[in-house]
């Protein structure tokens, strides 16, 4: 009588074992949303970002439909930036020489200075780089909307009001999955910090 006591508590610790260690398992191949949660009519809807439409290098229109096809890794620039802009640049190559051959990752840096950053210099900054064109989308608009956009993307932004016209920003690079919603990120002038989002970036693609 004691031995089957004894048996089936282990079986049952086992399978308790079994279902931790599943849960633990489930719970590193998903990522959490990031951003405000809202309950509408009993649905729970997850912070998304915004519509927005913006010219990419090779003068395409690029929206969130567009973007929607893979998951893409944001972030907010400018060209002239001689700051932070060169170091969040550098975690960029790392991501897209990670993910060149991916098919479901795309990239998409957002030009905080259209006005200089044009189609025409995106493209030679781009090639530059050495970067495929629809693989790595750089993106230009409106001054305006792309400042607004940014503060969807938890990118802050101000601009020097003296002549010099510098343009201060947070260097975040920010994971968006296919609905457009905020999976992960990481800041963009910390090398480690980048080398986890490589590591959420796989577990999204996972998903």
């Amino acid at each position: 009588m004691c031995m089957k006591y004894l048996l089936k508590t282990s079986i049952y610790l086992l399978l308790c074992l079994l279902l931790c260690l599943a849960c633990e398992e489930q719970e590193a191949d998903s990522l959490p949303y990031i951003g405000q949660v809202q309950i509408v009519d009993g649905d729970t809807l997850h912070h998304r970002i915004p519509p927005f439409s913006f010219r990419n290098q090779d003068s395409v229109l690029v929206d969130n439909e567009y973007l929607s096809e893979t998951i893409y890794i944001a972030d907010f620039f400018y060209t002239y930036c001689l700051s932070i802009c060169p170091k969040v640049q550098n975690q960029m190559l790392r991501i897209y020489d990670k993910f060149e051959e991916e098919d479901n990752v795309t990239l998409a840096s957002f030009a905080l200075d259209p006005k200089r950053d044009n189609v025409t210099h995106l493209k030679n900054y781009a090639y530059n780089l050495g970067v495929r064109d629809d693989k790595w989308l750089f993106l230009t608009g409106d001054k305006d909307k792309t400042w607004e956009l940014a503060e969807a993307f938890f990118v802050s932004v101000t601009e020097d009001e003296t002549d010099i016209g510098e343009i201060f920003h947070s260097g975040k690079i920010l994971l968006i999955d296919k609905q457009g919603h905020v999976r992960a990120f990481a800041e963009g002038t910390d090398a480690a910090h980048v080398t986890a989002l490589l590591k959420d970036i796989e577990v999204l693609l996972r998903e």
